[in-house]
């Protein structure tokens, strides 16, 4: 357990273990289809981004308002319609397509529209698929004039997708804007045909036509049947002329915009049901069948005319590797940044990213999910944020357990800014270092220990306790151990010290807090001599060398100490010979190794050669006398 937590402690543990969930999660949300509403509105934002202020020349349309019904009557009847028709066919139009559906006559004149409708192979009527769909006129039926004008809605009411074909099991049916495109592109010599590399692929012009797939883009399960292809909706909100019905029948429609085009005759009007919502425009914004149709059969001439490309999505390997590449991304920016302000920009910066590259590939029609990875990025960098957070307060507290009560708040801090040098697996590790370490005890206390009560006992140990460790962490010291009246402190750790000038200063240091230690001893003997307490004094082993610096104790009881013989004649040196320097108040001895660092900022006197308790080899101890003059 202990070697999981580790790893999730390290960058390559928390990155992938965190992007990999949030991928895992995103992935699951979305292949059950519940980002397609979020994905669906994206699109048509790059849709809007997309659109030009272009006009389809090659294309009319004549549509019958509310007012013109009200006028003329509905539905229009069939001598209206006729009439209609003959005028624009009078202008030598390429193809015209009538999209008021006529599956019953409307007399008078039924005679002369189905001659209207006959005599000309150029004009397509609109029909219905399905059991309940509205047959095409008489004359039409079963012929290549009728063609269905059936639209691909998603579920919240949106056309994105155009119609080729569409089939019920016994027939194939061509869609209204295919046939109208194909009537115009027949004279350029230009006609639908398999594409030679997939026979399964339909190609118009140059230009293959890939079928939509169920989980093309960002959907997720969508009905695919029949072939389908993605709007591009290119022109914009005016895509090609258009003119009144009335217009048309008192001859005011120009003859240039009839002739050689594709005219289309419809309807735009509240009371005839027939409009639909695209992504051109905010709710509310509708296209009527007929413009619809037109914007359809726009995009096939230029597709033919190699004016457009079809949008194309990746395949689902590669959104899922793009989804996993954002939720290891995000995760890595939750992992690296630690203020507000810089994940803030971290965050917009690689959404920026995600939404720009995916505006960018949209204009070369390329549709890349942006809601997925952009989801996954935003909750891989929020939740590994969160989980750092959590890491580093609970690794803050263990440290601040440690060292929080016996270092300077400054030291403390530097600790916990430098604790990727120093901590191993959340806990601090052992290191091999110089360190001076410091011995202190009271000389007499024994003799006042059995002299006092236990409460006022302890009351006065803690006020001498608190006055010396302020003391040793004024001086750079870490307070290591309280025995009894006795004090162990480290100078030179947790950070091995870089160089023999840093070991020097806490050599000095270490000589410096003693006899500011000296100092505060006066001031509390004048305390305790107003209570009719002996005057106490304090014996102090400082010694210079290698230590072994982490963790002793069991798992329920740490603490962060040193060891090694550094430590055991630092000991001993507190402990030598009691009646040398007896006189002064504050009895300092050091070793060789110590005074060398010194370099005479402090005076001395040599006791000599001396066996320690417990060392074979003899060391030379001096004692401290005072600073230099100089």
């Amino acid at each position: 357990m202990r070697s999981v937590l580790a790893w999730l402690g390290k960058p390559w543990g928390i990155i992938p273990c965190c992007g990999g969930l949030v991928f895992l999660l995103v992935l699951g949300l979305r292949l059950r289809g519940g980002l397609e509403s979020l994905e669906l509105a994206a699109f048509d934002r790059m849709i809007r981004i997309a659109a030009r202020d272009y006009r389809e020349t090659r294309i009319t349309s004549i549509e019958v308002s509310e007012q013109e019904i009200q006028a003329l009557g509905w539905p229009l009847s069939d001598a209206t319609l006729a009439r209609a028709l003959k005028t624009v066919l009078k202008q030598k139009p390429r193809a015209v397509g009538l999209d008021i559906y006529r599956d019953l006559p409307v007399p008078p004149g039924s005679d002369e529209l189905a001659r209207v409708l006959g005599d000309n192979p150029n004009l397509v009527a609109v029909m219905t698929l399905g059991e309940r769909g509205v047959a095409p006129p008489a004359p039409l039926k079963g012929t290549d004039q009728a063609a269905f004008g059936d639209i691909v809605v998603d579920a919240e009411g949106t056309v994105r997708r155009g119609l080729l074909f569409a089939d019920d099991g016994r027939n194939v049916y061509t869609s209204f804007a295919l046939r109208l495109a194909s009537l115009y592109l027949a004279p350029e010599g230009i006609g639908l045909e398999p594409d030679p590399a997939d026979p399964l692929l339909m190609r118009l012009g140059q230009t293959t036509i890939p079928a939509l797939d169920a989980d093309e883009g960002g959907y997720r399960r969508a009905d695919a049947a029949g072939y389908q292809f993605l709007l591009d909706f290119q022109q914009g909100g005016a895509p090609f002329a258009t003119y009144p019905f009335s217009a048309l029948l008192k001859g005011e429609v120009p003859a240039a915009a009839l002739a050689g085009k594709i005219v289309l005759i419809g309807v735009n009007s509240d009371s005839v049901k027939d409009h639909f919502y695209t992504p051109l425009g905010a709710a509310g914004h509708q296209l009527s069948g007929t413009v619809l149709h037109g914007y359809i059969a726009g995009q096939l001439l230029r597709f033919a005319f190699g004016k457009a490309a079809p949008i194309r999505a990746p395949s689902e390997k590669y959104k899922v590797a793009l989804l996993l590449a954002a939720s290891l991304a995000g995760s890595a920016v939750g992992f690296r940044t630690r203020s507000a302000r810089a994940f803030s920009v971290a965050l917009a910066a690689g959404l920026l990213v995600i939404g720009g590259g995916a505006a960018v590939l949209f204009m070369q029609r390329w549709w890349i999910p942006l809601v997925p990875p952009a989801l996954a990025f935003s909750l891989a960098a929020t939740g590994t944020t969160a989980y750092v957070t959590g890491l580093e307060k609970r690794e803050r507290a263990a440290l601040m357990s440690l060292f929080s009560r016996y270092v300077a708040k400054e030291i403390a801090e530097m600790i916990w800014r430098e604790r990727d040098q120093f901590l191993d697996n959340g806990r601090p590790r052992a290191q091999s270092m110089t360190a001076t370490v410091f011995f202190s005890d009271l000389r007499g206390f024994t003799t006042l220990a059995e002299k006092m009560p236990p409460a006022e006992l302890i009351d006065w140990l803690n006020t001498y306790m608190e006055a010396m460790a302020g003391l040793i962490m004024r001086h750079g010291g870490v307070v290591d151990d309280y025995a009894g009246d006795g004090i162990k402190a480290n100078f030179g750790v947790p950070f091995p010290r870089r160089g023999e000038e840093e070991i020097a200063a806490d050599a000095a240091n270490a000589v410096a807090c003693a006899l500011a230690m000296e100092k505060e001893m006066h001031r509390l003997n004048g305390e305790w001599e107003e209570r009719g307490l002996p005057e106490m004094g304090i014996r102090v082993g400082i010694y210079t060398g290698p230590v072994v610096a982490g963790l002793l104790g069991s798992s329920s009881r740490l603490k962060y100490t040193t060891v090694g013989d550094a430590v055991n004649t630092a000991s001993r040196l507190e402990s030598y010979d009691k009646e040398v320097g007896r006189e002064a108040l504050c009895r300092v001895l050091i070793g060789d190794s110590t005074l060398k660092y010194l370099k005479g900022r402090y005076q001395s006197e040599r006791i000599g050669e001396v066996a320690l308790k417990g060392k074979e080899e003899r060391i030379t101890v001096h004692c401290i006398t005072g600073e230099t003059n100089d």
